[in-house]
């Protein structure tokens, strides 16, 4: 305390100054630390985007680095109690690395004191991480001819390796590099020319279309076995976004959609890996989750859209409603001003979360045993409170329609509590959903319908990849070589995102 109270300026001005910068940095760090909470614990509608809250963040630390580095230069104990402790929780940086090692030796062993001899006892050893900029390469392929000096007409050469762009640079490694930055990383294909460009790379964006074209077309079987799979499960979330598209007849975009269907067992501990399939569709019409899911005969987990239902009405469908999708129209009544009946729905149904918070990962037995206890008595008591609460309001107001929305649904709301498999809300398909949004917003729009179905067939391996801890441009790599050169579609299965090994060996990638 003696050495902070030395530092502090003895001005009272510049004393008052710095309470007030720090009172307003303290109320900042307050509204970033809510709206964090907003994200994390809030329903989709009340959060912000993600990369707004980070980008906050990285501000705040940032500042709060620079009044470090500031209060160092003239603290040296405090400097060296702060290496201390980084030192100490830094970790460790991953074993597979290569290590590239320089040894900093002394000039002399003569020893300082006596001029005699002196003898290694240790020595320390420290670590750093270190980033070699993307380097690009050119793989030179050679192929001998042979002539018969017997025979004029005889020339003998080995075939030419199969690839995936006849006569054209790539590899199936630069070609899936592609492929991620596009629908991983959400970067629109100029911008990767431009990052090619300034390592003397000239690469047209329309090349790097025609590339991502020509993949697209090759991993439309994945993609279609991949959806088929999903439609062979017992559940299945589902959920649609738009997908803007320009419409060159009109000179402007059309609103086209994507569906997603996903499986996610594991907050029940199923066995079957998680997956998600993306199919678009031109608009919005019932008949496009009908079409998506023939042959599909299940619990499907959805939101409030119609088309859902007349699938239900069609097929061996079961709908499980979205208890987040009611919980935000009740919200946003809540936060507009004094909303005694939505505030109390509000606390209702936070105590179904509560008890889903408790059985997440148990067996399904066990998660509907205690939905019986737990669950289905607030259940049984929130039907006819909002039955009552409806009675006594006007019936045009947004309350009302709050209401009469669950009543409505409400035995799709009701399922979980029969079965374990059944989640409180759609979530996890809406997660699914925000890299689409990504991509939507820097590429603003696809350029067609075609280019659509494409950002679908790639964003669904990416997005698999993703939910089962695989890197998807090794997946994209290994995948789009194996089907250049001849995997038989009768082994399609050996091809989907989770079959891939954890640690693959590309013999024959370079």
């Amino acid at each position: 305390m003696a050495s902070l109270r030395s530092e502090l300026p003895r001005d009272p001005e510049t004393l008052q100054a710095m309470l007030i910068a720090r009172d307003a940095e303290i109320e900042r760090l307050r509204q970033i630390i809510k709206e964090l909470q907003r994200h994390r614990f809030g329903r989709c509608a009340e959060t912000l985007p993600e990369d707004q809250l980070l980008l906050a963040l990285e501000e705040a630390e940032q500042v709060e680095a620079a009044g470090f580095a500031a209060s160092e230069e003239n603290a040296p104990a405090t400097k060296a109690e702060r290496v201390a402790k980084r030192r100490a929780n830094r970790g460790t940086l991953p074993a597979h690395l290569p290590r590239i090692e320089t040894v900093v030796d002394i000039e002399s062993d003569v020893c300082p004191c006596c001029s005699g001899r002196l003898h290694r006892i240790g020595e320390d050893v420290a670590e750093r991480l270190d980033i070699v900029p993307a380097q690009f390469r050119v793989l030179v392929v050679r192929r001998p001819k042979y002539a018969c000096r017997s025979c004029e007409d005889v020339v003998v050469q080995a075939p030419a390796p199969a690839r995936l762009i006849e006569g054209g640079i790539p590899t199936e490694a630069t070609v899936a590099q592609v492929l991620v930055s596009k629908y991983a990383d959400h970067l629109p294909l100029y911008r990767q020319a431009q990052i090619y460009a300034r390592q003397g790379v000239t690469l047209d964006r329309s090349t790097l279309a025609d590339w991502v074209g020509r993949a697209a077309f090759l991993l439309r079987p994945v993609h279609e076995r991949m959806l088929a799979v999903l439609k062979a499960s017992p559940k299945l979330f589902a959920d649609e976004t738009t997908a803007p598209v320009l419409d060159p007849g009109r000179g402007q975009t059309k609103t086209g959609q994507l569906f997603a269907y996903a499986r996610d067992d594991r907050p029940w501990g199923g066995a079957d890996p998680p997956a998600v399939a993306y199919v678009y569709a031109p608009d919005r019409k019932g008949e496009r989750p009908i079409a998506h899911l023939e042959g599909f005969a299940g619990i499907l987990q959805v939101d409030g859209y119609g088309g859902y239902k007349t699938l239900a009405g069609r097929n061996a469908v079961s709908l499980a409603f979205c208890w987040a999708h009611v919980r935000r129209r009740f919200y946003e009544l809540a936060q507009t001003g004094p909303a005694p009946i939505a505030s109390e729905a509000l606390l209702r149904i936070a105590e179904l979360y509560r008890v889903e918070a408790d059985i997440r990962g148990r067996p399904p037995e066990e998660r509907r045993d205690a939905r019986q206890q737990r669950s289905k008595p607030i259940i049984d008591a929130l039907e006819p409170w909002l039955r009552q609460k409806l009675a006594l309001i006007s019936q045009k107001t947004k309350l009302a329609e709050a209401i009469r929305y669950a009543l409505s649904r409400w035995a799709g709301l009701c399922l979980f509590l029969d079965d374990g498999r059944i989640e409180l809300d759609n979530n996890i398909v809406e997660r699914s959903i925000r890299p689409l949004a990504l991509t939507r917003k820097n590429a603003l729009f696809a350029g067609s319908d075609g280019g659509a179905e494409h950002w679908a067939v790639i964003a669904s391996l990416v997005e698999t990849c993703k939910l089962n801890g695989i890197d998807p441009q090794a997946y994209l790599t290994e995948t789009i070589t194996r089907i250049v050169n001849g995997h038989p579609n009768s082994r399609i299965d050996v091809l989907m995102p989770w079959a891939y090994p954890a640690k693959p060996v590309l013999s024959d990638v370079a």
